[in-house]
C-alpha cells in the first residue's frame, strides 16, 4: 500500500490548537478561521497528509452531538446516523489547500464510553458500540467520497481495559468492510494488555505512540504486522517542550531498524489540542526535518 510517493510520509493525529476568529466572519462561524489556521499551519511545517484540525469540539461531543438518538452526554433511544455529514465540510476546505488529507473519527468504544445509557433499548454499552459503528459507517462513507487519502478511527479507550476489546474490534471492522480507502487505528497508551487483540483488527495501519511510550516497541518487537503500516508517534503530545530535530530523528531511526522505512507513518503520539500553537507548531516542523533526514538516509 502506498500513501504516498515517498519513504517516511508525515502526518498528524489530528487535532490542533484551536485559534479562533475575530470579527463579522467570527461571529457566524468563530472555528472556521481555527480550521484555516490549522490546515494552514500543518502545509507550512511540511506534513505530508494533513486533517482539517479537527478543532469543532472535543472528540467525544463533536460527534455524539450531531448523532439522533444521543442527548448531550445520554443515550435515550437507538442511536441513528447524523442527518447530515458531520466532519466532511472542513475535511474538504482541507483539500481544497492540500493534496492528500486524512479524514478522522472518533471510533464507536470510545464514543459509547462517553456516554451514559438512559434508555431501555440498550441492555449494555457493547449494542450501543454496535450502533454507533453503523453511523460512523455512513460518515466514513461521506469522507471517502470526499477523496480522504486516509481514514482514522480513533480508539484511546481500547489500552485503558475499560472496553470490550472482541465488540470493538468487531465494530471497527464493520467501518472498514465498508469502504475502499485504507483505514487507520490510532490508539495511544501503553499496549502491552491489548496489542495482540488490536493488531487483529482488519486496518491497513496501526497508529501508536512510542515517544511517550517506548517499551510499546519492545511489545512490538516480536510482533507480525502482516504487511500493515505502523503510524510511527515520535513527538510526544504530552510534552509542551518542542523535542530537537536530532531527538526526534533518533526516535525515528529507532523505529526503522524495528519496521522498516517502507512500513512507517511518521507522527505525533496523539493530537496537539492541547499545546500552544507555537508548540504544536514547532513540534510538527521538526518532525517534519527529522523524518526528511532519515529519509534521505534510504533514497536510493
Amino acid at each position: 500500500m502506498t500513501l504516498t510517493s515517498m519513504r517516511l510520509p508525515t502526518t498528524v493525529v489530528g487535532s490542533y490548537p484551536v485559534v479562533k476568529g475575530s470579527g463579522i466572519m467570527g461571529l457566524v462561524d468563530p472555528l472556521k478561521h481555527a480550521v484555516e489556521v490549522a490546515v494552514a499551519d500543518q502545509i507550512a511545517a511540511g506534513i505530508d497528509i494533513i486533517s482539517d484540525g479537527q478543532v469543532r469540539g472535543d472528540m467525544i461531543h463533536a460527534f455524539t452531538s450531531r448523532l439522533p438518538g444521543i442527548r448531550g452526554s445520554a443515550v435515550v433511544g437507538k442511536v441513528q446516523p447524523a442527518r447530515q455529514p458531520i466532519t466532511v465540510a472542513d475535511t474538504k476546505y482541507a483539500l481544497s489547500r492540500h493534496p492528500k488529507v486524512k479524514g478522522i473519527l472518533t471510533g464507536p468504544s470510545t464514543l459509547a464510553h462517553g456516554l451514559k445509557l438512559e434508555t431501555p433499548f440498550y441492555r449494555n454499552r457493547d449494542e450501543l458500540v454496535l450502533d454507533l459503528a453503523q453511523a460512523l459507517a455512513v460518515e466514513a462513507g461521506y469522507l471517502q467520497d470526499a477523496g480522504v487519502t486516509l481514514l482514522q478511527i480513533d480508539e484511546p479507550i481500547f489500552s485503558t481495559g475499560a472496553a470490550n476489546i472482541a465488540v470493538g474490534r468487531e465494530a471497527v471492522n464493520a467501518i472498514v468492510g465498508r469502504l475502499r480507502v485504507p483505514v487507520c487505528l490510532h490508539v495511544c497508551g501503553n499496549l502491552r494488555n491489548v496489542v495482540d487483540d488490536v493488531l487483529r483488527t482488519n486496518v491497513a495501519v496501526f497508529d501508536f505512540e512510542f515517544a511517550n511510550n517506548p517499551s510499546n516497541l519492545d511489545v512490538l518487537s516480536a510482533k507480525d504486522l502482516r504487511g500493515r503500516m505502523i503510524g510511527y508517534g515520535c513527538v510526544d503530545s504530552a510534552d509542551p517542550g518542542i523535542e530537537s530535530v536530532e531527538v526526534i530523528r533518533k526516535r525515528i531511526e529507532t523505529g526503522v531498524d524495528l519496521f522498516s522505512p517502507e512500513a512507517m507513518l511518521i507522527d505525533p503520539d496523539c493530537g496537539l489540542r492541547m499545546r500552544t500553537r507555537e508548540e504544536a507548531f514547532g513540534k510538527l516542523k521538526n518532525m517534519d526535518v527529522a523524518a526528511g533526514l532519515v529519509r534521505a538516509e534510504y533514497t536510493d
